[in-house]
């Protein structure tokens, strides 16, 4: 039977936004030259960064690769799941739970405010002058979004086996929309690999939010029609394999 209320766009949004939980500890990394890419346009060093919607930790682990201090990095995020898990993986980082639409953090605390993979969904009318508002002057905001390379066939077809009802349900582009507080707006791409298996693969492709919030028999179906193409894929089929990646990075200097 039909729902007699079915979910609006907004409640799917909000329902995948609230979906990922400790899941994100299978998703990929950030290409070092994007973080460092974002981090030039700093001009004080050492840098204080804010790895804002942190999840587990992912960017927080480029970051120190980039060279920057665990003390220097404050993470900022707002499942509690993800928040151990983050702590466990980089003790020596400061970890508080917070949205970008409120930052628990004083006025002017950090030289730059970073975000993998999540800027879309915030509430930017409130998020750009919280972020604003944590950053020192001559501060840089940087984004970053892991996409799967779909001018490679195979990537082309997994994601189309991996669609799902709500795939469809697009909120935001996936770079920043424009604001005084952060003028000048500067995008640019980086290739990025990932290794997998079939199996891995399927698990990152489980952690995405609208495969989160599927019922667990349609997700099933999903995930093993996924590790089947891989399977009977050349390119895949042997075990581990590189997934092409392109990610987007995106910087701006606080006004």
């Amino acid at each position: 039977m039909q729902d007699a209320f079915p979910e609006s766009p907004q409640d799917v949004v909000a329902r995948r936004a609230a979906s990922f939980g400790s899941n994100a500890a299978e998703r990929p990394d950030y290409p070092l030259a994007a973080v460092r890419w974002v981090l030039d346009r700093l001009t004080r060093r050492p840098a204080r960064v804010l790895d804002l919607a942190a999840g587990t930790g992912k960017l927080t682990g480029v970051l120190r690769a980039a060279g920057i201090p665990a003390e220097a990095i404050t993470a900022v995020e707002p499942d509690p799941a993800m928040l151990a898990e983050l702590r466990r993986a980089h003790p020596g980082v400061t970890a508080l739970e917070g949205t970008a639409e409120r930052i628990p953090l004083p006025d002017g605390a950090v030289d730059a405010v970073l975000v993998g993979q999540a800027m879309h969904w915030f509430d930017m009318d409130r998020a750009y002058p919280e972020m604003h508002r944590v950053l020192a002057s001559g501060g840089v905001l940087g984004g970053f979004w892991n996409l799967d390379d779909d001018a490679v066939p195979w990537v082309a077809e997994m994601k189309r086996i991996a669609r799902s009802t709500v795939t469809a349900t697009r909120w935001r582009p996936k770079t920043l929309p424009d604001h005084p507080l952060f003028p000048h707006l500067e995008r640019t791409e980086f290739p990025h690999v990932q290794r997998r298996t079939a199996e891995s693969m399927a698990a990152t492709i489980g952690t995405h939010s609208h495969v989160l919030i599927m019922d667990e028999p349609a997700r099933r179906d999903l995930l093993e029609r996924v590790v089947a193409h891989l399977r009977a894929t050349p390119e895949t089929a042997d075990g581990d394999f590189d997934l092409p990646l392109i990610t987007l990075a995106v910087r701006a200097v606080a006004a």
